[in-house]
């Protein structure tokens, strides 16, 4: 395979005059294993292994066990399978039923840059058609590397202000990060990925009303099969606008937001945007872990038991009171945008990697996050600080989850852990092992089918 442009060259091949639609497609089309840097494959690789512990915990979910029961297989229902489940279906309902799984816990793995999950759009739509055309592993990486750097250059164009009004990012922008990867799988050339583009603006939806239900998962599934819909029509033909992101009502004007095309084609900050790739180990909203992280500090170097909290002051911007501020929380989904509850279930000790109903009407926590007060003084993105009033005395901590892992190795191990916390109860631990020494050793000729074999229970 000869070797294509990377994301930050200066030459990557554009269509002269080409406006942001038909340069990202461009950009997207010289995305090349061969010319990805080492550490670079080896982040898409924890992305992966992450994303399968996430979807394998998802798929005991009660929405995940909807949507299998409503959506229709449909023809070649063999072809893809459904991860943690025994069952398979056709590659459109695998990707919407294995992405809104991904997304059910709210543990996976987010880009502060992006305002929301790059990799859960992407995933399920591009292991679903993998399967169908016996991708390789190596064809895989160069798709997702390829559609996480759309959905971040298109966020870098629109700007904060779509997800202030109440865009969901992951289920809007993300729509065109799954298109993006998989008309990479498809080989696409520049002009049909840049109409898989225009597909997916009208195909891109999610509103922030929905979080704390079963709706706000669903935005990540739909993103998945929308995506994939959008390149396969492509590759057959389909029309659309080929500048349906900067067209006059088209989807950056729709959504309210900028459409800063240098912004867009400026080379990323640290070379490419998976770079700054975090991983959560709360599962709950991201704007909430900086929090978490502080109050856990406190806790511990204190010696803080719940009775001696006489107050909790959080100091939080406008993106955490909007988006996880659900004061009384009544349902484990809601807890995991409830900044309070959260607050509260930090000092009692309460495990946030792992969120139950029960945790939601738990009488100690109710009572606790009475004593949180919410401040809109703080930077939103920033150290978030925290102050705890203890017999008058008061413990402040200011924590910053936003800085992405350097040491892969540490990283590494820490995600084997917490795969192991969420594969283990369904796959067992034999086959969890299996599955993580797959994704550990994933060399870039190993099919897609055979990795995904490993999944299913």
């Amino acid at each position: 395979m000869s070797a294509r442009a990377t994301p930050t060259d200066e030459d990557a091949r554009r269509p002269a005059g080409a406006g942001l639609t038909a340069a990202l497609a461009g950009l997207s089309c010289d995305v090349v294993y061969e010319d990805l840097p080492t550490d670079v494959v080896e982040i898409v690789r924890h992305a992966l292994l992450d994303w399968l512990g996430v979807t394998l915990a998802g798929s005991r979910e009660a929405l995940t066990e909807i949507l299998a029961a409503t959506v229709s297989f449909g023809e070649g229902a063999g072809a893809a399978t459904l991860v943690g489940r025994p069952d398979r279906a056709a590659p459109l309902p695998a990707a919407l039923i294995n992405g809104a799984a991904a997304h059910a816990l709210d543990f996976d793995d987010v880009n502060a840059g992006f305002m929301g999950h790059v990799s859960v759009a992407v995933l399920a739509g591009a292991l679903a058609l993998g399967e169908e055309i016996d991708a390789s592993a190596g064809d895989l990486i160069a798709a997702y590397a390829a559609g996480y750097e759309v959905a971040c250059r298109i966020a870098a164009a629109l700007g904060p202000e779509p997800y202030l009004r109440g865009f969901h990012q992951t289920g809007t922008v993300g729509t065109f990060a799954a298109a993006a990867a998989c008309a990479h799988l498809l080989g696409l050339d520049g002009s049909a990925t840049a109409t898989a583009l225009g597909l997916a603006a009208s195909q891109a939806a999610g509103c922030k009303c929905n979080f704390g239900t079963m709706a706000k998962p669903l935005h990540a599934g739909k993103a998945c099969e929308n995506g994939l819909l959008s390149a396969r029509l492509a590759a057959r033909g389909f029309t659309a606008n080929p500048a349906a992101i900067e067209a006059e009502r088209g989807f950056a004007q729709v959504c309210g937001g900028g459409c800063d095309v240098s912004a867009a084609l400026a080379p990323p900050p640290a070379g490419w945007y998976v770079r700054d790739n975090l991983f959560k180990y709360h599962a709950s909203c991201f704007y909430t872990h900086s929090m978490l992280e502080g109050l856990g500090q406190l806790r511990a170097s204190h010696g803080l038991a719940p009775e001696d909290v006489e107050r909790v002051d959080v100091h939080v911007g406008e993106l955490e009171l909007g988006t996880c501020a659900i004061s009384e929380p009544a349902t484990a989904l809601e807890v995991k945008f409830s900044l309070e509850h959260l607050a509260a279930m930090a000092l009692l000790g309460r495990s946030t990697a792992s969120i139950c109903d029960g945790d939601a009407t738990d009488p100690a926590a109710v009572a606790l996050r009475s004593r949180v007060v919410l401040h809109p003084d703080g930077e939103s993105g920033a150290p978030t600080r925290v102050e705890i009033t203890r017999a008058g005395e008061r413990l402040t901590a200011r924590r910053d989850v936003n800085a992405p892992e350097r040491d892969l190795a540490a990283q590494a191990r820490r995600l084997e852990a917490k795969f192991r916390l969420l594969a283990i109860p369904v796959l067992g631990a034999d086959a969890t092992e299996r599955l993580c020494a797959a994704v550990r050793r994933l060399e870039p000729d190993r099919p897609v089918r055979e990795l995904m074999a490993l999944s299913a229970s």
